[in-house]
């Protein structure tokens, strides 16, 4: 691979690690990095070949979705069921009843438990996603007449 040749970048393993990159999160700057050349560079091409801005916007398109997924998830809580080790009490008879011994043993088991809804989580998302209600100061909307009366003033 010639570093710093757009051509490659135009074929499709180049497109893939092109998109394998912004997948992973790379900025663009990081990226243009990787590829030897600067990010104005970088921009240039995505500007001239439709091929490298696709590529990048395919693989960003793929976190982003997992990231909005994860936030919204963490925004209403869920429940996870996770390994745990328990520690069980084993109590052993013989044939008459009579107890021979008592030990502890471990095993390991599954339990269900809730990751409550986290509040910051929540407050980013509508404040992102309905701005108009849950942004931080309520803009006012004046009537044509008060407009007038400040205007005059």
């Amino acid at each position: 691979m010639a570093t710093g040749k757009y051509q490659y970048w135009l074929t499709d393993d180049g497109r893939t690690l092109l998109q394998g990159w912004a997948r992973d999160g790379l900025t663009d700057e990081q990226i243009a990095h990787n590829i030897g050349i600067t990010a104005t560079t970088l921009y240039a091409w995505k500007n001239k070949y439709h091929e490298i801005s696709e590529a990048l916007k395919k693989g960003k398109e793929v976190v982003d979705l997992e990231v909005e997924n994860a936030l919204l998830k963490k925004a209403k809580g869920y429940n996870v069921e996770i390994k745990k080790t328990f520690k069980v009490r084993k109590i052993d008879y013989d044939s008459s009843g009579k107890k021979i011994r008592e030990y502890e043993e471990l095993q390991t088991g599954y339990a269900e438990v809730h990751v409550p809804a986290d509040t910051t989580a929540q407050i980013f998302w509508l404040k992102n996603r309905r701005p108009d209600k849950w942004r931080d100061r309520q803009e006012e909307q004046r009537s044509s007449e008060e407009v007038q009366i400040i205007d005059d003033l």
